[in-house]
């Protein structure tokens, strides 16, 4: 189900699709191709919304640096420096994150419209990021499908294409909350994580190169365990790229009994813990698991390329899952 949800102030008009199935509802803007509200039951039955976000478009116009649910392109995380070179030639980018670029730049996919048609059981949303774009070369026709699959799990399956050598890292940034949206701390949340490995930051959060063991430090989650604060950190899933989604995370809220799993074709995972959030909510109040290639991967040869050439067709694809226990 398609609906009106807003007007931009060029006269643009914003849609919001309705997507449910197996008792899961979730709620989808052709703005950012933002996942408005995710209603999930708990443990006895009640559904509540999981995911952070707002009830009008205007909440999204006036908060657009945390990035609510957003569809984050054309580069998700950092490029160091606002800038990176491919093929002899450097590509000077937004330093909207100074001095770095983050999440596509000043006018990331986040913050444009998107062209919205049905398919079975959801929504594809279509965009042509055309060549120069927040700096980035290559005309992108770029697709984000939105589908509940038959035990209600949400996926997001993305496709992109291009007329000139570009790169691309895609995900979704929705803060997750098992106890409700709104509810309040979820650092009492239990996570685990398949990754025996993370990339450690410099002071701009920018990986060193290195690929750390998380044994014996903080970053430890291959048991499930509270998540606590303090996290914004991009962790190497042991299953690497994979043609196909793999289980890489699992979130568990012990208050409502709802599990999250979190699949993925893509190499690493960002866990933010949302230490910044400021009003209507509060640091803390929710946790962001951003399926995707490294951070500054363009400028870091040995990490997993994010390049796409013409003639390639860029794939990946998370679904996130949803249970009780």
């Amino acid at each position: 189900m398609s609906e009106h949800f807003g007007t931009l102030s060029d006269g643009t008009h914003v849609h919001r699709w309705t997507l449910e199935r197996a008792g899961v509802r979730v709620r989808v803007l052709s703005y950012g191709g933002i996942v408005q509200s995710l209603e999930v039951p708990d443990r006895d039955g009640s559904a509540a919304n999981v995911v952070l976000g707002f009830a009008g478009l205007d909440g999204y116009l006036s908060h657009p640096w945390p990035y609510f649910g957003a569809l984050i392109g054309r580069y998700a995380n950092r490029i160091a420096g606002g800038r990176f070179s491919l093929d002899g030639r450097t590509y000077p980018l937004a330093p909207n994150n100074a001095p770095s670029s983050l999440h596509g730049g000043e006018h990331g996919f986040d913050k444009r419209v998107w062209e919205g048609s049905p398919v079975e059981h959801g929504v594809r949303l279509n965009r042509v990021s055309p060549d120069g774009e927040e700096g980035f070369p290559g005309r992108l026709e770029v697709s984000a499908t939105y589908t509940l699959e038959a035990d209600g799990a949400l996926r997001i399956a993305y496709e992109a294409v291009t007329d000139a050598p570009t790169v691309v890292n895609l995900t979704n940034h929705s803060y997750f909350n098992l106890a409700g949206a709104g509810s309040g701390d979820a650092g009492g949340h239990e996570l685990r994580l398949a990754a025996s490995r993370f990339t450690p930051v410099d002071a701009e959060l920018i990986p060193t190169g290195s690929l750390d063991e998380v044994a014996g430090t903080r970053f430890d989650f291959r048991a499930a365990r509270k998540v606590g604060a303090g996290y914004d950190h991009n962790f190497v899933l042991d299953k690497g790229v994979t043609a196909s989604a793999e289980e890489a995370a699992e979130l568990y809220d012990p208050s409502t009994g709802r599990t999250l799993t979190v699949a993925t074709t893509e190499p690493g995972l960002q866990l933010y813990t949302a230490d910044h959030l400021s009003e209507p909510f509060a640091p803390g109040h929710g946790i962001a698991l951003e399926t995707q290639h490294f951070p500054d991967s363009p400028n870091q040869p040995e990490f997993p390329s994010t390049v796409l050439r013409p003639g390639e067709v860029f794939r990946s694809e998370t679904v996130y899952g949803f249970s009780v226990r």
